[in-house]
């Protein structure tokens, strides 16, 4: 069993987060996405807070950070989760451990709903977003085309039972 130390995320940690968004971008079930952007751009697309790294012996084996789902006030407090894994780490409890801090963090921050995306072949990710307390809400058909092959989504939401509910 790994031991796995979550902490905030550095501008330093962005060549190993890359690899590891690279390595999820190559699967074709983790994002839209092509390629990944170089600092600048990734620090530009997820909030400012909440952006964590697991890491084992000093290694980094997955990231996790909140996306804004718009720019208007009023959605202030929902986030678009991104968890990525390193390969090698797969099904070892690093998503599970991630996404857990993420949504602690998250509310921390005061966001009370949080939201993923998920192609519905990537089970692992499914559970795991399951186990952290999000539910399926619906799916997205047809949402986007990768090549010739239109892809679903399904549409995954956690809503805080301490922020936001007064």
């Amino acid at each position: 069993m790994l031991e796995i130390d979550v902490r905030l995320l550095t501008a330093a940690d962005y060549p190993r987060v890359r690899e590891i968004y690279l390595a999820g971008i190559a699967t074709g079930h983790a994002t839209f996405e092509t390629e990944a952007p170089d600092w600048e751009g990734w620090d530009r697309k997820f909030l400012g807070k909440c952006r964590l790294v697991a890491e084992s012996d000093g290694k980094i084996l997955g990231w996790a950070a909140l996306s804004p789902v718009s720019d208007r006030c009023v959605y202030g407090g929902v986030g678009e989760v991104a968890v990525y894994v390193a390969p090698e780490t797969r099904g070892e409890g690093v998503g599970t451990r991630l996404l857990g801090a993420l949504v602690r963090a998250s509310e921390d921050a005061g966001l009370w709903t949080l939201q993923a995306g998920i192609f519905p072949e990537n089970a692992g990710s499914i559970r795991i977003h399951e186990k952290c307390g999000f539910r399926v809400i619906g799916t997205r058909e047809r949402l986007g085309k990768m090549g010739n092959r239109w892809r679903d989504v399904l549409l995954l939401e956690r809503r805080s039972d301490r922020v936001g509910v007064e």
